[in-house]
């Protein structure tokens, strides 16, 4: 159906530690974060929904910072200064989820209007330097890039009867014409919204989705059909909102839930008695103890290599940031962040590594946090939330049938 890509999948090494003084170490590191500075107020406030950094500047060196915007925008912020570069639109549609590639500063998001764009974070163009064009009626509202920034795979609204991942070639020469057509789709695997995918971090032909019908898919893309490539299905039993990769060899994935609930699940047990299921629970609000405080959703996962442990993300409506750490026995509070945010906040990116983290609201706010930071200036205001919901959007299909094309 389409090309297979294989590249050498490098083993992480990882450090034995007392899981006690590990978890004082990481407890300490995230409640020693305060806020470095804020992005300069954007004419348009919108709710911060999406944000990832560039890979390939070292750390001490600053880098770029590509945030999704509510308005279906992405903007491009300096890493350091927090200061608007520019801004790329998705016109005529509306961009949903970015993503920087892995070996150049090039910055990619799915489109409502059926495609993904590619944009050059250091250029102020206009026009995207690559589009990928997706089959008549699709609506992409998630997408993802592999590890060696050689496919790209979206995830599409249900039209009619298909709920579609669509694939591309995305290797990129100076040859190569701008636009692109689909490799290929899978079709039989979901049956409503596809509103994740999320590549393996090292192994570039494995990619999971989650859907709206609560199904959570893992698939190898070396293996010549959708049937055959598909390597797992986990029910989350309701809608979903994120998905990600963790466990040694990143060998596990999570899911969280559009109403607040968890799923962890150990691929490592697929051909074994034992259940792969490590975790489930229906709604986090109700079982987990939040220190002199309360949780109102989940925002996302990280799993810290070095220890070995997933954390989980989540927050309060007013703005406060709530790290929980996720084992077997549930999910438990380790510690808070608050002074920060007014308002819900949608989106982070913590890098472990500098000992930073980024953080976006509905207050229209992006935030650097780093450890026992001074912030150099600040006003500060009793409330920045947006009256005007993104969530009160309506999404418009298109009428034009979708025309399924069979697997060469």
């Amino acid at each position: 159906m389409f090309l297979v890509f294989t590249g050498h999948t490098s083993r992480k090494s990882f450090i034995s530690v007392d899981a006690s003084t590990d978890m004082e170490k990481i407890k300490d590191q995230f409640a020693n974060l305060h806020i470095l500075r804020r992005s300069s107020e954007p004419k348009e406030p919108t709710y911060l929904l999406g944000i990832d950094t560039s890979k390939t500047v070292p750390a001490e060196k600053g880098g770029l910072v590509a945030v999704l915007c509510s308005n279906g925008s992405i903007r491009i912020y300096d890493k350091e200064t927090l200061n608007l570069l520019r801004e790329f639109s998705g016109s005529p549609g509306l961009l949903n989820g970015v993503r920087f590639a892995n070996s150049c500063d090039n910055v990619y998001s799915a489109s409502t209007d059926g495609t993904v764009k590619c944009w050059d974070a250091r250029l102020a163009s206009e026009k995207p330097a690559q589009l990928f064009k997706g089959y008549p009626s699709n609506i992409f509202i998630s997408f993802d890039v592999n590890c060696k920034d050689h496919i790209i795979c979206a995830g599409a609204e249900k039209v009619e009867d298909d709920a579609l991942l669509v694939f591309w070639d995305a290797r990129f020469t100076s040859q190569d014409l701008s636009t692109r057509d689909p490799l290929g789709a899978y079709s039989e695997t979901h049956s409503d919204d596809i509103t994740q995918v999320r590549f393996h971090p090292s192994n570039p032909n494995m990619v999971v989705s989650g859907s709206t019908d609560g199904l959570v898919n893992v698939f190898d893309l070396s293996v010549d059909n959708e049937e055959d490539a598909l390597v797992a299905t986990c029910n989350s039993v309701s809608s979903v909102s994120c998905i990600g990769w963790c466990g040694r060899d990143y060998k596990q994935i999570y899911c969280m839930t559009h109403d607040e609930g968890f799923c962890w699940w150990d691929l490592n047990h697929l051909d074994t008695d034992e259940p792969i299921t490590c975790l489930n629970i229906q709604d986090v609000r109700d079982v987990t103890d939040v220190k002199e405080g309360h949780l109102d959703y989940l925002i996302g996962g990280l799993y810290h290599e070095n220890m070995d442990r997933l954390f989980v993300i989540g927050g309060t409506n007013l703005g406060k940031i709530h790290l929980l750490s996720c084992t077997k026995t549930g999910l438990s509070h380790v510690t808070s962040l608050q002074g920060g945010h007014a308002a819900t906040v949608r989106s982070f990116c913590w890098t472990v590594s500098e000992d930073s983290l980024l953080t976006g609201g509905e207050d229209a706010q992006l935030l650097l946090w780093k450890p026992g930071a001074v912030e150099k200036t600040f006003t500060k205001k009793d409330s920045l939330k947006i009256a005007s919901s993104v969530q009160q959007r309506v999404r418009v299909h298109s009428s034009d049938s979708y025309k399924k094309r069979k697997q060469q």
